[in-house]
Order: structure tokens, then C-alpha cells, then sequence
């Protein structure tokens, strides 16, 4: 038995699941993990999924042609993927991947395609890939890239606050890896951004929304990195703050999960995903939203206010008002 093969859950469906031009809203999905090669992975997709995988550089793999479109599979590091193929390059590679995860990443695929998707991480962790608690320094992610709903301040900033007030629980509810808490690229949101977005007098458009961002948040390493979406709206706004070299506008968000756990029992990117779902059913549901922006000032009044603390009121607050 696979160690990954309990039943993942139902996927909570979006309260907005189409897009501005009434389409079907996609996501991309980026996982990283250990124990394959990128060859290993590549082929291993290519034969669950139907495609062909094909080397298209040293170290880059490609699999065309599944039914979940297009996948890229290269072990996560620039500076190795540039070295010779043989000799030092080669012998730099190997001894690497004890601490640098092979990632694929797919197309953008549908919101119903994800279980799919779980049955080929499946086949992976069948084949040997490990997960983040495979190792002491073993810091691997799983990155969901969903389609914003609509480019518009009235789509977005519900969303953006949403998450932000929900991102202790969220973080408490997934049993963070401590591997991943010492690591840069997934530090929670500054108090600071979650109360200026819960303020009664909070950004009332989009400039306004974007500015907050980039003057209390102006860094790619949050759990929900707004960097690339806000860079879609206006670009020449973010340039001014933030160096647009890794920063790719495109009109997603980018939220990155603290853990890769795909040789886990129970462990499914649907599992992963509803998380996400939550957040975009509490942005629709203004009421509690409203209550919970109302809870966050109240405890930041109180004596003592950390986070351990709000994400306990947070999952009382969700009992019965969320799916």
C-alpha cells in the first residue's frame, strides 16, 4: 500500500469558481520533494498520466502531452543546473540532493483536476519521492498558484484580508514542520499588515491596497505572496519598491505551504487545497469577515496578544460559519 493512499477529501468547491471571462478558474501547482532524480520523477509522471517526458537540458526534464497538460520536472537550484553535465558539475548535483528538492511543476490546471493530480504525487511516493520529514534539513514545499477570481479591488482585498486574519490557524491547523518555521520563505504576515487591513478606515481601493502591501509587507517570503498579482495590476507601482528580477506578473496569487508531506498517511494536496478554499469562503461571507476583523482589534487591545492565541479564537469563530 502506498504511503500516501487513504482517501483524500472532497474538494470544497470556490464560492466564485469562474473567472472575469466566465471560464473555469485554474491553478498551478509547484511540489518539491526528495528521493527521485528528475529524470526518475519525470518518467514516473509521463507513465501514470499518459504523456512523454524528454530531456530538454541537463538536469531539466519535461513531460508533454498528459491529461493535465504539460509538466516541468529539474532539481531546485539554478547555480547546479548551470554546472557541466559531467565531472564536477555532475558530482556537485549528486551529493546536493540530500538538501535540494527535485520540483515539477504543472500547467495550470482546473480546480477538479487536483485529484488527479494527488493520484500522480501518489505514484511518486510509490516510486520513493520523500517529503519535508524526511530529513532534519529537509525544508520542502508545496506551492499553489490559483486564478484570481477578477483583477478588481472588490475581488481581491476580501481575499487578501481573509487570509491574513486567518493565517495563524491555518498555520496551527497544518502542524507546521519545524524545519519549515526556520526558513525565510514562509514567515507569516507582520501584525501591522493584518491590522491596517482590519481597520475600519483600511485601503478602499486598489492603490491603496497595493501601497499597504509594499510599505508593511514589501518582501516574496509570506505564505501568501501578493508580489506577482499586484505586479499584474500595476506593475510600475510594484517596480518602485520591490526588485522585479523574480517577481513574474501573472494573475494568481501565490501561496506557499509550509510542508511537502507526500509520502505521509493522509497527506493530499485536496487536503491542502480546502485550505485555501476556506480562506475564499470567508473573503465571500462579508458578515464574518466583518466579525473576525472586529475579534482581531479586540485582541490586539487586550494586555497580552500573541498569535497562539488568535488562532484559538479564530477556529471558534469558524465552527459551524465556514464548510
Amino acid at each position: 500500500m502506498s504511503p500516501t493512499s487513504e482517501t483524500p477529501p472532497e474538494l470544497i468547491p470556490l464560492p466564485k469558481p469562474c473567472n472575469a471571462s466566465g471560464e473555469p478558474r485554474r491553478v498551478g501547482v509547484e511540489v518539491e520533494f526528495s528521493g527521485l532524480t528528475e529524470e526518475k520523477a519525470a518518467r514516473v509522471l509521463a507513465d501514470t498520466l499518459g504523456g512523454a517526458a524528454s530531456e530538454e537540458k541537463p538536469g531539466k526534464w519535461s513531460v508533454t502531452g498528459t491529461g493535465l497538460g504539460d509538466f516541468e520536472c529539474y532539481l531546485d537550484s539554478a547555480p547546479l543546473n548551470k554546472m557541466d553535465r559531467d565531472g564536477i558539475g555532475k558530482s556537485l548535483r549528486e551529493l546536493a540532493r540530500t538538501v535540494v528538492p527535485v520540483e515539477i511543476v504543472t500547467d495550470p490546471i482546473e480546480i477538479d483536476q487536483i485529484p488527479a493530480l494527488d493520484e500522480a504525487l501518489e505514484a511518486l511516493a510509490q516510486a520513493g519521492a520523500t517529503g519535508t520529514t524526511g530529513g532534519v534539513l529537509l525544508g520542502f514545499g508545496v506551492h499553489f498558484n490559483p486564478e484570481a477570481a477578477a483583477l478588481t479591488f472588490e475581488a481581491i482585498a476580501p481575499v487578501l484580508t481573509a487570509y491574513a486574519l486567518l493565517e495563524d490557524h491555518l498555520r496551527r491547523i497544518a502542524g507546521i514542520d519545524l524545519s519549515r518555521r526556520m526558513l525565510p520563505w514562509v514567515d507569516p504576515y507582520p501584525r501591522s499588515l493584518i491590522d491596517r487591513l482590519a481597520a475600519d478606515d483600511g485601503p478602499s481601493d486598489m492603490r491603496g491596497l497595493i501601497d499597504t502591501y509594499l510599505e508593511l509587507a514589501p518582501s516574496r517570503n509570506h505564505g501568501l505572496d501578493m508580489l506577482c498579482l499586484f505586479a499584474q495590476i500595476d506593475k510600475t507601482r510594484v517596480a518602485r519598491v520591490m526588485d522585479m528580477e523574480q517577481i513574474q506578473p501573472r494573475p494568481t496569487y501565490h501561496w506557499r505551504l509550509p510542508d511537502c508531506r507526500i509520502d505521509e498517511p493522509g497527506w493530499s494536496l485536496a487536503l491542502e487545497w480546502n485550505r485555501w478554499a476556506l480562506v475564499e469562503c470567508v473573503a465571500a461571507d462579508r458578515a464574518l469577515l466583518q466579525r473576525l476583523k472586529v475579534a482581531w482589534r479586540e485582541h490586539r487591545d487586550s494586555l497580552t496578544s500573541i498569535r497562539s492565541d488568535w488562532a484559538r479564537r479564530v477556529a471558534i469563530m469558524l465552527e459551524g460559519a465556514a464548510p
